[in-house]
């Protein structure tokens, strides 16, 4: 099934997945678990009902993109929001409701926080409508249920649950002032029909979509965006994107965190570089301990080697919260082993086992980075740091490895950006400590 090709191609034609941006292991072991739910006799069979059920075609989309998010994710990008908001309103003086976007909306933790980042700024009702789409149907129920367990709460500042949100049975009911605010539907960005009719909007919250794409998409989906998004309108990206969009004609409001970008009067005179990355649900950091400065760099074919960043930040991993499977452990222990011995081939055979068997980490993909870095595959090792940065976006060691492949090809603005988050990180982390 490794080399079968053909499901590869379906979501690439029908979501626009780049098999690249999440790795091929990923999308196999969705396609088994479908053959096991559909009970199908092996790959032809399920290739068979996939070209006549589409049910069954929704099924394996949803379960090749695996919703993973919560309330408040990336926390000053919604105390932005608030403070611009305000200052819309005052420049469109009661003319109308500011228009906002959530895509894709997943099962509608991020449009709801919108909408109470907005009661929090002081803004009525009346002066904005938050429109929500999702390419999957079921988490756009979900979403309009409005009930969400405690995996949906994140972080130390929950204060907001007291006030939006009344205990039940199965979990914490939303009120409804919040809900009115929000209208879901399911759609696919890729439709060129989808929301054609409807005007551009003061501020777009795409985070984590453009990851899933190969570079043409990315740059089509991305024309889509600037088309939804009014010229003085405010673009969230997450926290890997920020790159692309400065190559593609967008510019960083300058708000640290907020991954908040407006249109550049011009677009950079910078050819695009590839970008992938993943949409996966993030996991508690590996438990083992990871040497980057000892890795070894005689086999390398360029001049290469870790930051001083990269380098004061290399410590012990503390175990996981909710613990890993020993089996999923041990793996990584030997991936940690192989890597610094030297075993570059094994390691690398060894991380493709983990990510067909278990969970992604964000340290898996660092290791493979750092295997493709040394390798000499700098696109590779690029789009790997960024499927970390996605799965944890404050790794240090990713971010300095990538901030130094972008500066090695001329975007010191990119990676001085990374650069500042990787500190802005250590500092926040020492002040815990």
């Amino acid at each position: 099934m490794s080399n079968d090709a053909r499901f590869f191609a379906f979501l690439k034609d029908r979501i626009g997945l780049d098999v690249a941006s999440v790795g091929e292991a990923i999308i196999e072991r969705a396609v088994r678990q479908r053959c096991a739910a559909s009970s199908a006799q092996d790959s032809d069979g399920y290739w068979q009902l996939l070209q006549t059920s589409a049910r069954e075609q929704q099924a394996l989309i949803e379960a090749v993109i695996v919703p993973e998010t919560w309330f408040f994710r990336y926390p000053e990008s919604f105390s932005t929001l608030g403070k611009l908001a305000q200052t819309r309103l005052a420049e469109l003086m009661g003319s109308r409701p500011l228009r906002i976007l959530s895509l894709p909306c997943s099962t509608g933790e991020e449009p709801y926080s919108i909408a109470m980042a907005l009661f929090d700024a002081g803004i009525c009702p009346q002066q904005f409508q938050v429109d929500a789409i999702d390419i999957s149907p079921l988490s756009i129920e979900r979403a309009t249920r409005a009930i969400y367990g405690k995996n949906s709460f994140r972080g130390e500042q929950i204060t907001f649950r007291d006030r939006y949100f009344s205990a039940e049975v199965d979990g914490f009911l939303l009120n409804q002032r919040v809900c009115n605010q929000v209208n879901f539907q399911a759609g696919n960005l890729l439709d060129p029909t989808l929301l054609a009719a409807k005007p551009a909007y003061d501020f777009v919250f795409c985070r984590n979509l453009l990851i899933y794409f190969d570079l043409a998409t990315q740059q089509r989906v991305f024309e889509v965006l600037k088309c939804m998004t009014r010229e003085e309108g405010v673009l969230f990206i997450g926290p890997a994107e920020g790159s692309l969009l400065a190559r593609l004609g967008m510019r960083s409001i300058g708000i640290a965190q907020s991954f908040a970008f407006s249109r550049c009067a011009e677009k950079a005179d910078v050819p695009p570089a590839a970008f992938v990355s993943l949409s996966l649900p993030a996991l508690a950091p590996a438990t083992f301990t990871r040497s980057v400065a000892n890795l070894p760099l005689r086999a390398s074919p360029r001049s290469f080697a870790p930051s001083p960043l990269v380098r004061a930040s290399a410590r012990a991993i503390p175990a996981p919260a909710g613990g890993l499977d020993s089996d999923a452990a041990s793996l990584l222990v030997n991936i940690a082993s192989l890597a610094n011995e030297g075993k570059s081939t094994e390691a690398r055979v060894a991380c493709e086992r983990y990510l067909t068997l278990h969970e992604p980490v964000a340290q898996v993909f660092y290791w493979l980075g750092l295997l493709s870095d040394l390798g000499g595959q700098t696109a590779e090792a690029q789009g790997l740091y960024r499927k970390a940065l996605y799965l944890q976006p404050q790794h240090p060691e990713a971010l300095a490895q990538l901030a130094t492949l972008l500066a090695s090809q001329g975007d010191t603005a990119g990676a001085r950006r990374l650069q500042e988050r990787a500190a802005r990180g250590l500092s926040k982390e020492g002040r815990n400590r």
